[in-house]
Formats: structure tokens, sequence, C-alpha cells
């Protein structure tokens, strides 16, 4: 049952002190919610009030229904900013025609994440990196903050502008910075930031607004600041698509998009927080969650939404241990809507924007960014590109270019299989085998023994290929091949392996195979691939392999040979 209702996994949680911080966050994530949810709507060509809407019903069930105990689903910039590049061809911004056209595509896009879900594709977004999952965080934390520094200075500042714009406009601009809003915005910051130092149990983001509200109040009579303003009352009401095949037709290329964009953006925050609280996620039931929320809201005058950085930052800063949190926020919302509107008025942008940029802060993983600085040059080359293509590019397109890299350098370095010159260690009594090179020990006139760590397969052919090219020309006229640290061989791989084989015959020799894994074996087994290669040329340890071959040395060698590094060469007259 679990499966179908994941809510039964932590629904036995919520209780005393649990239940507790999960209300203080959703009070927290409501107030957060009460700008963002007008500003969204209308970045979407939608009436401001359906960007409450899309608040108060997607996390819910995204709650309910996903796997993520802290991801905050609702409406989000990018989706909104998709929704009206996708829509204002078709209908006026604001209109009926508009509004539907909005609800189908909500509609489809979550039938489309609901069906990846239901077959389980949620597999996919393992191809989206830990490194690529920071990148991104990063520089959406620095996006966010960014789309709120106008607002903590009081500057007001042209739509559309990109990360570049926005800082030399605010910098050509900085004389119009209204002290009073620069001031609230800062005394909630810093509020914040002490209350979490003095006590993190207190709910410092709600108090530090409540501060900022306050000073924002009863200085505004010396200078005037925004505030939220007065917001509509009332329930989402039920609205049903109005279906066309026309509409269909013209809207599933858009709805596609928007549905692997919220989708990898849900997966990607609630990952990026799931590092942090050590929770184990199900992103197939994550999928399922996502589309669930979208279906249901698009019958509750709800456009399509996502996973939110901003607010399921709050939710997590602000204690929350159970999804009870999102729901406690939508429900905190209808109530605000409904008997505290007007108090809700008078909060300070600017305070706003104080606790929203210290929440992106608290998203940038620092301590894992220096390990990664420090530890990979190809981890370190994905997470810039990604950071960067973050505050340049399109947030889609920025996740979409750091999994390319991470998938070119993966298979960079699983198309070169790394080979390793063994030898036995003479101060060793039972001669164990050593890296040649990092040991500076001396090898077999006669027998070169290698390991393979990396699999043979299509694309490591070429690599494998050269390196045993460059061995077969060398002295020796026997080759072994330690196959522990080999995974699996394809047919390409086998068929490498068959003519080496045959290449090592004609030098007057043999090439040998010891300590393969079943999985490997079993390849080169059911392809008939190892009867061409030679039944007796595979060993199950080095040791009866090294034993087997030195029969079939040339002796003669053997009498003049000075190294002596096999335990049989001593007994050689």
């Amino acid at each position: 049952m679990k499966r179908y209702l994941p809510f039964l996994d932590w629904i036995h949680e919520v209780k005393g002190k649990s239940l507790q911080a999960d209300i203080m966050a959703g009070l927290t994530g409501a107030v957060v919610v009460l700008p963002q949810g007008v500003a969204f709507a209308m970045i979407a060509g939608m009436p401001p009030i359906f960007g409450l809407y899309t608040a108060m019903v997607l996390p819910v069930i995204a709650a309910l229904f996903g796997s993520s105990r802290h991801l905050i689903s609702g409406p989000t910039t990018a989706i909104s900013i998709v929704v009206f590049a996708s829509i204002s061809p078709l209908a006026t911004p604001g209109t009926e025609s508009f509004i539907n056209f909005a609800l189908i595509l909500t509609l489809v896009a979550g039938l489309i994440q609901f069906t990846l879900g239901l077959v389980r594709l949620g597999t996919l977004v393992n191809f989206v990196s830990h490194t690529v999952v920071l990148g991104f965080t990063a520089g959406a934390s620095i996006l966010i903050a960014t789309s709120q520094i106008n607002n903590m200075f009081g500057i007001e500042k042209p739509s559309g502008v990109s990360f570049y714009e926005s800082w030399a406009y605010l910098i050509t601009n900085i004389g119009q910075t209204n002290t009073l809003a620069l001031s609230v915005g800062l005394i909630t910051l810093i509020s914040a930031i002490i209350l979490k130092r003095i006590n993190k149990k207190l709910p410092h983001m709600l108090i530090a607004m409540i501060l900022g509200s306050l000073v924002g109040y009863f200085f505004s009579t010396s200078q005037q600041i925004d505030v939220v303003g007065e917001l509509p009352k009332g329930l989402p009401p039920f609205r049903m698509p109005v279906l066309s095949e026309g509409a269909l037709r013209t809207i599933f290329p858009n709805a596609f998009a928007i549905a692997l964009l919220g989708l990898i953006e849900a997966v990607a925050i609630a990952r990026s927080i799931a590092v942090k609280s050590g929770q184990q996620l199900n992103p197939s039931q994550e999928f399922i969650g996502q589309g669930l929320s979208n279906i249901v809201g698009s019958f509750f005058s709800s456009y399509a939404g996502s996973g939110s950085f901003t607010r399921s930052g709050v939710n997590y800063e602000s204690g929350a241990k159970t999804p009870i949190a999102a729901i406690s926020a939508a429900l905190f919302l209808i109530l605000t809507l409904l008997f505290v509107a007007p108090l809700a008025a008078y909060l300070p942008i600017s305070a706003m924007a104080g606790i929203i940029m210290l929440v992106a802060y608290n998203l940038i993983d620092i301590k894992h960014i220096k390990t990664i600085l420090k530890a990979s040059k190809r981890e370190s080359t994905v997470l810039i590109i990604t950071f960067i293509a973050t505050l340049t590019l399109d947030l889609e397109y920025a996740i979409y270019i750091g999994v390319i890299f991470s998938l070119i350098f993966y298979l960079q370095r699983t198309s070169t299989p790394r080979f390793v010159d063994l030898a036995p260690d003479p101060s060793d009594s039972k001669r164990k085998f050593l890296n040649v090179q990092k040991f500076q020990l001396k090898e077999c006139p006669q027998l070169k023994i290698i390991r393979i760590e990396g699999s043979i397969f299509f694309g490591a052919v070429s690599h494998v290929a050269t390196e045993l090219l460059q061995i077969r020309e060398g002295d020796e006229t026997h080759l072994l091949i330690i196959g522990n640290g080999i995974n699996l061989i394809d047919t390409s791989g086998a068929e490498l392996l068959v003519n080496e084989a045959k290449r090592w015959r004609e030098k007057g020799g043999g090439l040998y195979i010891s300590g393969l894994k079943l999985r490997a074996r079993q390849s080169i087994e059911i392809g008939g691939f190892k009867d061409e290669i030679g039944e007796g040329h595979f060993f199950d340890d080095k040791e009866l392999a090294v034993k087997t071959i030195y029969d079939l040395l040339d002796k003669e060698k053997c009498k003049s040979c000075q190294l002596r590094i096999f335990t049989e060469c001593q007994r050689t007259d």
C-alpha cells in the first residue's frame, strides 16, 4: 500500500515535537509564498489570484504522493516563464482563453509526468550527478539572491532582464536606494542570522519577518516602502479545462517541455536538500507526485508548477520534519486569505527579500564544493560549467549541459580502462603481485602480467587494442591478464581478445586470463569465444596461471635469466 499511498510511510511520525516543527515551518512558508504566488502568476500571464491557488493545491498533492519530505511544490519562476512563452502566441494574457490554454497545458504536463512515474523512469535522474546538482543549486541560489537585490534596495527593476543586467541596473541606479527598504531588509536578514545562532529551534525566519514588518510600519511615515498589498479572498474554485483536439495538438510539445523541466527542477531540488537531510529519495514516486499535483491542480484553477528552490529551502531551514509542513503551509495560506489578508498587506517586500537572500546563501553547499574542487579536475569542470550555465542560460538548459558534460567525462573514463603492470614482490614470502612502476619491481623477460581495471566494451575497444599492441611489441611471448577488475566484456570486447590470442600464438606464446568475474566469464562462454581463445587459457587464480604458464616458457632463456622473480624460477638449474 505504501507504494501507492506513500504518505503511509511517514504519517505515524506526525506527533509531538515533529508536528510542532512542521506547523511552524508551514507558517513561515505561507508568509514566504504570499508575494511569490502573485508575482509568478503575473510572470505567467495569469491573474494574480491563480498564483495563490497554485500555491494552495499543488503542495498538498505533491506532499502526499511524492517521496521528498521537504520539497515544496507550487508556482516557480522557470515554469511561469515557459507557460507565458508557450501560450502568449495563442491568446492574450489574462483572458479566459489564455487561462483555459494554461489549464490544458497543466493537465497534459501532469499526465506526462504521472505516466513517466508509473513506468518507473525515475532512474533517468540518476544521470543528473551530485556534482551537477551542486553546481545548479549554487547558480540558482545566486539567481534567487539577484532577483531580490533590487527589492532589498527598494529600486524598481525592469522585467525580463538577465543576471548581469540586474546587477548593472542596480549599480547604475544605486543613488535611488530607498533607505527605509534597505534598513528593513538588513534588519530582517541580520535578525534571522542572530536568532538562529542564539537558538536553532526558534522560528528565526518568521520572527525576523515580523520584526522587519514592525520597523517598516513605524517608520513608514518618513519614507514609503513597497508592501505585499491587499490580497484577494476565496478558495480555489473548481474549473474544468475545456479540451479540444486542436488545442491538445498545439499544446502537447510545450506540455512535454514543461513536464521535463518540472521533473528536473523538482528532483534536483529534492536531491540537493536530501543531501543535507540524509533522506533516501524515490525519483519515480516524485514523478508521480508532481504529475498528480498538476493533474489535480488543473481542475482547481492552478497552472503548472514544480518544486521551488526558495520555499523548499525555507521549509528545510525552518525545521520541517515531514510533508505535513507543506500541507500546513497551504492551509495557513488559505486562512491568511480568508481572515488576515489585511494584515498581510503590511508585509514589506524588502523584508521578504532579506529572508529569501538568507535562504539562497544556505542552499550553497560550500563544504562539498570545496571537496570537489580539490579532489577531481573532471568533476570540478562539470561543477563550474553547470554553475556558469545556470547563471547565463535558462535553468533547464543549465541542467542539460551539466548532464551532457557528466556523461562525456563518464564515457571518457569508462572508454579508457586502466592498465597496471604487475610483478611479484621479492621481499614478500608469498610473492604478492604489486604495481611495477609504483614499487619499482623487475618483470619476467618472457611473461608480461597486467591488470585491466574497467570494462572491455565497444566504447573501450580502441583504447584496449592500442594498449595491447604496445605490450605485444615488447620482447615477451606470453601475456597474463588479471581480470578481477573487469566488470563487463561485450561481443566487441570478446572478439578483440580472440584476435589478441591469435596474435600472441603467432608470436610463439599465448594470451591467458585469470580471475575473471562471473558476469564477464559468462559473456565469453555463451558467445563461444572461450574455445577460440583456448580452454586451458583461463584460470581461477593467478598463482595457478603463473605455474601453468611457467612450464611453457623457453627454459634455455630461463637458465640464463638472473631475475628469477617467480617461486618456480628458484628450481631452475
